[in-house]
């Protein structure tokens, strides 16, 4: 493993003791940051930056410099995956992404490929990773991400975002061959794609299953889970993290995997949690986004009582789900820095 000036969080993730707990944020590199703000009013929109290596490098590393982080991560878009398949969406302003064309019928499939060279078809996420990681100089960790398989299939079948995915649900009941048919094309393209990450440099890879909480847990094993699984058994070049938001049923699930790290949300109790997975994990998460919009002594003391709530075992703090768009980043520095200057016992 090459050498880092921070190893914090690799060493956490491999349960070794540290002296202090490592933290860095769900979509840090992005829209809290007036820097970013200017980076990506230079351009044409989201998916120009997403696809242009120097800026996406440049916005990754922002955090770093700016907030203080123990780890970077990659910027780029879950739903790269799809429309290097042959499907593309667009991200409309204020809105989110939107699919011209999705996939409903077994029919559909013929449209989209898993067979692509994904070196061809994502080559500028790698050339981003390798950008980097040059430029971090192993200052911290890079990690690279995923969308899980069921998230990505929620996209390719709803067209857009949603509250229920009511029609990317219903595909499960009324057409399960092709649910199944469509989450096994993605998970091809979706390991090889994380490979790729890893060859260029990721150090850590982490699966955002977004949408996991609107299956109930029949749904999810099979739907959800298995192609995790399917992911985790086929990444052992670097640790992986697994984030299920929502999935507080299947923790004793999500303890299975061959993974190292569990995600967990605000609404997931630590002590409950680590009951539930034990102590061979490590844990990452899970303070309440909404936190931040207190004043800095509120900040503070959740942030401490979040800590306290670690019982010093191996645990990577974060949020519970991605920061905000409009949380003041002088908040998003005090949970940092209150991260930072707390002691282990």
């Amino acid at each position: 493993m090459a050498e880092y000036q921070n190893d914090l969080i690799l060493r956490t993730i491999k349960g070794e003791k540290t002296e202090r707990y490592p933290v860095w944020l769900m979509r840090q590199a992005g829209r809290i940051l007036p820097e970013y703000r200017a980076v990506r009013a230079s351009l044409s929109g989201f998916k120009e930056l997403v696809e242009t290596p120097e800026r996406a490098a440049e916005v990754t590393i922002q955090p770093v410099d700016i907030l203080g982080v123990d780890a970077a991560i990659i910027f780029s878009d879950i739903l790269v995956i799809p429309e290097a398949m042959g499907l593309p969406y667009q991200m409309i302003e204020k809105k989110g992404p939107w699919f011209e064309n999705t996939i409903k019928s077994v029919e559909d499939l013929k449209t989209i490929s898993d067979q692509i060279d994904v070196a061809d078809k994502l080559g500028y996420v790698s050339e981003a990773i390798k950008i980097t990681k040059k430029e971090l100089n192993g200052r911290v960790p890079l990690i690279g991400f995923c969308g899980a398989p069921w998230t990505i299939f929620c996209y390719m079948t709803e067209g857009e975002g949603s509250k229920t995915f009511s029609k990317a649900k219903s595909q499960l009941f009324a057409n399960p061959e092709m649910a199944h048919q469509l989450l096994d094309m993605i998970t091809n393209v979706t390991i090889k794609y994380l490979k790729l990450q890893i060859k260029a440099g990721a150090d850590i890879i982490q699966v955002f299953d977004s949408w996991s909480g609107i299956l109930g847990p029949a749904e999810y094993s099979e739907f959800g889970m298995k192609y995790v699984s399917r992911i985790c058994e086929a990444i052992n070049e670097v640790p992986v993290t697994v984030f299920a938001k929502g999935a507080y049923y299947a923790r004793e699930e999500l303890a299975k995997l061959d993974c190292q790290t569990i995600g967990i949300d605000w609404n997931m109790d630590i002590a409950e949690s680590r009951k539930i997975i034990g102590a061979d994990k490590t844990l990452q998460g899970n303070l309440d986004p909404c936190v931040l919009y207190s004043d800095f002594k509120t900040i503070e003391m959740k942030t401490k009582n979040l800590l306290n709530s670690f019982g010093n075992q191996r645990h990577i703090a974060n949020l519970g789900h991605g920061v905000y768009p409009d949380t003041d980043p002088e908040k998003v520095k005090c949970f940092i820095e209150t991260v930072k200057e707390y002691a282990k016992n």
